[in-house]
């Protein structure tokens, strides 16, 4: 399977997706107009990734800024990650958020506590 590479814009993260690996990885700013444009690749390469997954997929996310429309969708991808762990398949997130970013750190927190997965919250220093 390919893997999925998407540069950052003003607007959307960067995206690194190796099947290869399931090595997961999102980073930057989310705030695009239309969300479901830019996320909709992304459940789609999930979608056939869960074909054949890797022994464990490890899900990193480094966001500075995510609104509504990206939100949403990050707890859609979390929900479908979730079903994959309870039809046996293994998943780790981590979430980074810079020292005193209070608001990233509550939205990974309440990520954690919304979809019960193996659910790191990484502090750093920028």
């Amino acid at each position: 399977m390919k893997e999925l590479i998407i540069d950052k814009t003003n607007s959307t993260p960067s995206v690194e997706f190796s099947a290869e690996t399931g090595h997961l990885k999102i980073d930057g700013r989310s705030i695009p107009e239309n969300p479901g444009d830019f996320f909709e690749r992304l459940l789609d390469w999930i979608d056939q990734y869960y074909k054949n997954p890797a022994e464990v997929t490890r899900f990193d996310l480094n966001l500075e800024y995510v609104n509504s429309g990206s939100s949403k969708y990050l707890l859609g991808i979390f929900r479908i990650l979730k079903r994959k762990q309870d039809e046996g398949y293994k998943c780790i997130i981590n979430w980074y958020y810079e020292e005193d970013d209070e608001a990233i750190f509550s939205l990974g927190e309440h990520y954690k506590t919304s979809v019960r997965l193996p659910f790191n919250l990484i502090e750093y220093i920028q």
